[in-house]
């Protein structure tokens, strides 16, 4: 194909073990090697996979696409900002394009991994639009606008109601209340917006878009059934879950139910489709993999109503989801995303929530549930 990448480095096909089960890893990973943080490589016809280092602890890259596009390329997700990924973006311009430009930017949401660096690019290539959901660029231009240079009191409420001590409090409020917009570039002012069951014209085949929650607001995943891929964002990843999580922005909301209801809008895709997640390794066995995930947050659904024996705050329940003992680093998205399966707990009505005179939530059984065994 044109935009053949001149060379290759293929490095050693890393197998990793599932962490949501001791048993044997099911699902299977065709793609023999992985690009390097300046390389592409070819998975499918017309289909390139860049591969570029992350300064995010435990995720360590990401994978982002290059879609071959007619006359151009489509890029879908752009990486974190950083003059370094703006570089490697430039050498892979140079190398793998074939001297054509990029004609258009997809993102799958609004994270700093997936959406950091779309406001350079649309100015890199002008003409272009980013294309993504309306929620996740109305979240994303939102939190890079809110630029205070202090902890708001209301997000401080947020967490003494869940728990957090005067010492949590006052380190929370010592770091600083939101670094999105420093490490994001500007996002565009303007969209092509898509939606849930779209086509979308690339390359003359047709992606389907569809629209998962949870994870972040209205995230797109992109299926072409002719190539038979599926580009999935965040997701559905083969080695990790995605992050589930309540924020002081929504702080009543129930992210995980809209997570798994997501799951079955994938369940009719092919056993045959080639899942290419935004962290991991490009696998097949998607019907495992959601059934792995639908395990994985039954498994601390269950511990978390076992921990509900008496009355508890959501600071003391959440280190008995983790199997692992949570450092203090931890401790910030360990405890959204304990929230995010403490309030479906409730939604299903297992366990009550009750404000103390201290302004602290607690939270116990119902009974309902033993009730009904």
């Amino acid at each position: 194909m044109r935009g053949q990448p001149p060379s290759r480095r293929r490095a050693a096909h890393v197998r990793e073990s599932n962490p949501l089960s001791r048993a044997p890893d099911p699902l299977r990973y065709p793609i023999a090697g992985r690009p390097g943080d300046a390389e592409a490589m070819e998975v499918c016809a017309g289909v390139l996979w860049v591969r570029m280092a992350l300064p995010i602890p435990g995720l360590d890259y990401i994978n982002l696409w290059l879609l071959e596009d007619g006359d151009g390329w489509t890029i879908v997700d752009t990486g974190f900002q950083s003059k370094k990924t703006k570089a490697w973006w430039e050498e892979i311009f140079a190398r793998y394009l074939g001297g054509r430009p990029v004609t258009r930017l997809i993102c799958t949401h609004f994270h700093p991994d997936h959406m950091g660096l779309a406001g350079w690019l649309v100015e890199r290539w002008p003409g272009i639009a980013m294309w993504t959901t309306f929620g996740e660029w109305s979240f994303g231009r939102m939190l890079w606008l809110d630029t205070l240079d202090h902890v708001p009191d209301d997000v401080l409420a947020f967490y003494h109601r869940i728990g957090w001590g005067a010492a949590e409090l006052a380190e929370f409020a010592k770091r600083g209340y939101n670094r999105f917009f420093q490490v994001v570039a500007p996002i565009p002012r303007s969209i092509r917006r898509i939606v849930d069951g779209e086509e979308v014209a690339i390359g003359g085949r047709q992606w389907r878009v569809i629209v998962g929650q949870g994870h972040s607001p209205e995230h797109a995943c992109l299926y072409c059934g002719e190539l038979g891929v599926m580009v999935a964002g965040d997701q559905i990843l083969p080695r990790i879950t995605p992050h589930i999580g309540v924020y002081p922005g929504e702080p009543e909301a129930d992210p995980l139910r809209f997570y798994l209801d997501s799951l079955e809008l994938f369940r009719p895709l092919p056993e045959t489709t080639l899942v290419l997640p935004s962290h991991g390794d490009p696998f097949l066995g998607l019907a495992d993999r959601l059934d792995a995930l639908a395990r994985h947050h039954d498994a601390r659904l269950d511990r978390l109503y076992r921990a509900c024996d008496a009355s508890h705050t959501a600071a003391e329940l959440i280190p008995a989801m983790f199997s692992r003992r949570l450092r203090p680093e931890d401790m910030g998205l360990a405890t959204s995303e304990g929230l995010a399966h403490l309030h479906y707990l409730m939604s299903d009505r297992r366990i009550k929530r009750e404000i103390g005179g201290d302004g602290v939530y607690r939270f116990s059984r119902t009974g309902a549930a033993d009730a009904a065994a």
